[in-house]
């Protein structure tokens, strides 16, 4: 009887060292699960897009806020913004994977949640073939690797296809705007900057050091950009590039290259960066026909 038992004993453990999933994320750590996940917990909303385009949305226990696409992500409890985490309503949906921003969620935030003892996984794509990468390691972690492979393969033609049409073409200067009050712009570790390259265009701001940093209307009017590329405004008391205005010997102002598209289009790491690095690559091309 002892000696079934210890039979039956090993048999399991190595059933369950079979079927043991490992990735590497985006933090270079080695995230391991005994079986694929079933309850997430998404800290961001590119995070959300991601899983739900790898196949594991219906998986999703609770989310960031902000985390609206697609439709059906709206209706996830949320557990906190960039702030503050509700670190006590995140233990109650009991999950077994935690994916987590290091840049959108504090030092403080990622080691309340490590002393969780919950499996983590650090997402962060830079560059838009990560972006891709992304969707497989979590098809490997839900165990939905056949609809994580037809999401990236699809991302991965449509950027090279992009690519293929535009990344050739005469450079355009480009300044990138996410907020005017005060004066923010992305660096090229940002993924929009990718998407610029992407197009032909270049980042004037690519070789800061901060990520996000704030820049002065003296730096734009000084480096002359080509085109000014921003959000949309979200309500009126945003001014967006109507602040350049008034700027007329600017070349983008003069050219009429203030161009405005869906912010979350390009800033959000997730499956839809093919569609907001289409529309930004229609802009700067337009750029080109204007010059004189």
């Amino acid at each position: 009887m002892r000696q079934r038992l210890v039979f039956a004993a090993l048999a399991l453990w190595a059933g369950v060292a079979g079927a043991a999933i490992t990735v590497v994320d985006d933090a270079g750590r080695r995230v391991a699960l005994a079986a694929p996940a079933r309850r997430i917990v998404s800290m961001a909303p590119h995070v959300t897009e991601l899983l739900f385009a790898a196949g594991g949305g219906a998986r999703i226990v609770g989310a960031m806020s902000y985390s609206d696409y697609p439709p059906a992500a709206r209706g996830i409890p949320l557990v906190g913004d960039n702030s503050q985490i509700d670190i006590e309503r995140v233990l109650a949906l009991k999950p077994d994977l935690l994916v987590v921003w290091q840049s959108g969620n504090t030092a403080r935030q990622l080691e309340q949640l490590r002393q969780l003892g919950i499996p983590m996984f650090y997402s962060e794509p830079a560059r838009m073939d990560q972006v891709a990468g992304s969707m497989l390691r979590f098809g490997q972690l839900l165990g939905t690797e056949t609809v994580a492979q037809a999401a990236a393969a699809s991302f991965r033609a449509r950027i090279a296809a992009l690519a293929a049409r535009y990344s050739k073409r005469a450079p355009v200067t480009v300044f990138y705007q996410v907020w005017e009050k005060p004066l923010y712009t992305l660096n090229g570790q940002q993924i929009a900057s990718d998407a610029i390259r992407l197009c032909g265009g270049e980042n004037i701001f690519a070789a800061l050091a901060v990520k996000a940093p704030s820049v002065g209307i003296e730096a734009v009017l000084q480096a002359n950009p080509e085109a000014i590329v921003g959000s949309e405004p979200h309500d009126a008391s945003e001014q967006g590039l109507a602040i350049w205005a008034p700027y007329k010997t600017l070349l983008a102002v003069r050219q009429g290259n203030l161009f405005t598209l869906d912010g979350e289009l390009l800033t959000r790491a997730g499956p839809r960066l093919p569609d907001g690095a289409a529309i930004l690559c229609e802009k700067l091309d337009l750029a080109r026909q204007r010059r004189r």
